[in-house]
């Protein structure tokens, strides 16, 4: 093998930070406090109503990630026996409705990896608030002709 450089070992050294950018640590292990980084670089910082903001956004993701895996977003995109172009339309929205419940499945995984402690309780809370919502049939739901309702059931997790 030909020497680089003089050297006798292929290894490089590690580039030095740039002038005037700090020293990223990146947390590996659950910690408490609102000084982090959740889905992009310096977001939500020092601010605790940023950081509060933050939460609320995890929340809301939640949230959301269970109503697109509620009945009724299959109920209403469920196939007409009628028309086939209805019906490729209804496929169509339902592929787009999954590829959105995947994508936002991934956003909470990814604000999940911060390992932030108050993010994973506002995921949570977000998955609760949403499971009594849209699955457990608290805000609606199909309601059956002797006036039970439908027991819904669980649709995958969306990032399993």
């Amino acid at each position: 093998m030909a020497d680089m450089g003089g050297h006798g070992s292929m290894a490089m050294a590690p580039a030095p930070a740039a002038p005037g950018r700090r020293k990223r640590y990146m947390h590996m292990t659950f910690y408490w406090g609102k000084n982090s980084e959740i889905l992009f670089t310096g977001w939500p910082g020092a601010s605790g109503g940023m950081y509060a903001l933050a939460l609320v956004a995890v929340f809301a993701l939640a949230v959301l990630l269970e109503f697109l895996g509620s009945p009724c977003v299959l109920l209403l995109l469920q196939e007409p026996s009628s028309s086939s172009s209805r019906g490729s339309r209804r496929r169509a929205a339902a592929a787009v409705v999954h590829a959105v419940r995947v994508g936002v499945g991934y956003l909470l995984m990814l604000a999940l990896m911060s390992f932030n402690v108050g993010v994973l309780l506002a995921a949570v809370a977000g998955h609760a608030v949403g499971f009594l919502a849209f699955r457990a049939g608290l805000c609606g739901g199909r309601v059956q002709a002797d006036g039970r309702r439908n027991k819904a059931e669980l649709a995958p997790a969306a990032c399993c």
